[in-house]
């Protein structure tokens, strides 16, 4: 079974709001078994454009990934994220290396 990714581009437009949603979004994502991968470090676009901050989250599973996002607590979280931050978040299937 692939793993499965949330790969997410996000601009900050309120910081203290979304300082609170960072404080809570670890619970949120372990209880399906993410974890952060990249959580906005630097990064230098290369091509296109891109937000300023850049998070890669990884899960055992794609389900996994797609049931923590539809999961209450993540829900009541998005809330919060939705009034600080624009984002795109995509869940992408990891490669299994034969």
């Amino acid at each position: 079974m692939s793993k499965g990714y949330w790969v997410v581009h996000v601009e900050v437009a309120d910081a203290a709001a979304y300082q609170a949603y960072r404080e809570k979004v670890g619970a949120a994502l372990a209880e399906f078994g993410g974890r952060f991968l990249i959580r906005a470090g630097a990064q230098t676009v290369l091509e296109g454009a891109a937000k300023p901050r850049t998070v890669v989250i990884e899960f055992p599973s794609v389900q996994a990934a797609t049931d923590c996002y539809h999961g209450d607590k993540y829900q009541a979280l998005l809330k919060l994220r939705l009034s600080a931050a624009t984002a795109d978040l995509v869940i992408v299937e990891g490669w299994e290396t034969p």
